[in-house]
């Protein structure tokens, strides 16, 4: 079977050839001027990354802030001392409480897609975390959703930082 290649393709083809490795801020450009469509172009780009997969038990877990957000409405529940309630919910959390929104999550509901916790409050989680595990939505030190600066996390959180 014959390739049949537009001009356009063929023309870009073309002018990529004996370039080599180019930096992240010449590929761009490239594709910026190459740009012919009447679209929004897209980029996508694939890593690899190099871990020693000894056990399977080998994971990547950040957290990365979307410049635009993720184009979703999130419920932020908050779990936090009586102390730091009202400056949960001028923050903007949902959800906020302590024994309360424990008792709630005991009884299956579950209406947030975060979940926010102070460390004080941690050790009171530990009959959560069959609940709240396989669901995702343990708060974890290590991605920032287990501090007591919940004011800075709740705004990170509701314009894009996402938990990949």
């Amino acid at each position: 079977m014959k390739n049949n290649f537009s001009k356009r393709y063929k023309k870009i083809l073309d002018s990529s050839k004996n370039e080599g490795v180019l930096t992240v801020e010449d590929a761009i450009k490239k594709v910026k001027n190459n740009c012919t469509t009447k679209f929004d172009e897209s980029i996508d780009i694939s890593l690899y990354l190099n871990l020693k997969k000894k056990n399977e038990e080998v994971n990547l877990r950040t957290s990365v802030k979307l410049p635009n957000g993720n184009g979703k409405k999130i419920k932020i529940a908050v779990l936090c001392e009586e102390g730091k309630v009202k400056e949960a919910k001028d923050s903007g959390a949902d959800m906020v409480g302590s024994e309360s929104l424990i008792s709630d999550i005991t009884a299956g509901k579950i209406g947030f897609d975060k979940l926010v916790s102070t460390p004080t409050m941690m050790p009171k989680m530990g009959k959560l975390g069959k609940i709240l595990g396989p669901k995702g939505l343990m708060p974890n030190p290590k991605i920032g959703t287990v501090t007591n600066n919940i004011s800075s996390i709740i705004k990170s959180l509701k314009t894009g930082l996402i938990e990949i």
